[in-house]
């Protein structure tokens, strides 16, 4: 089985979907709450599905700035977590632009971002996988305990 962290590409495409699925695990919850009294069923599926968010989020910025992708595709690529769904074809459509072709980028080019500071600390953490993936996974976890503290959108009456 190939790792989803080879490429750009089979990154993006494994954390898109589970955001997909995650929405189903939402929306099949508050089916559950709303239809059966079934009030769990919301705040489990809610967590997973924030939780894959936040993922998804982290991802985007990764491979975004990793293909090179303008700041506003980064900010409509973590937009399209909000709506239900709208990753799959997100992904579809940045796939078929061969905006999502290529390798991880570990080593400087001619290219003249590759001189800014961003570039320079994705080549290092890129070197660093294991660490690039505990500094992401403590940052997604740091951030979904603080929201957890702040409670879910809408109060706890939502």
């Amino acid at each position: 089985m190939t790792s989803p962290f080879r490429t750009p590409y089979a990154l993006f495409r494994t954390v898109a979907f589970a955001e997909a699925i995650t929405w189903t695990l939402l929306l099949l919850g508050m089916i559950g709450k709303y239809a059966a009294g079934l009030d769990w069923a919301v705040t489990v599926a809610g967590s997973i599905h924030g939780f894959v968010f936040l993922s998804y989020a982290v991802t985007v910025v990764l491979v975004g700035v990793n293909q090179r992708w303008s700041l506003g595709t980064v900010a409509l690529g973590v937009l399209t977590a909000v709506v239900p769904y709208a990753t799959v074809p997100f992904e579809v459509v940045m796939h078929r632009r061969g905006r999502l072709e290529g390798e991880w980028r570990r080593e400087a080019s001619d290219h003249p971002a590759d001189g800014n500071v961003v570039n320079r600390l994705l080549r290092w953490f890129l070197a660093r996988p294991v660490l690039l993936t505990v500094i992401a996974a403590v940052g997604v976890i740091a951030v979904f305990s603080a929201l957890l503290v702040v409670g879910p959108p809408g109060g706890k009456e939502a």
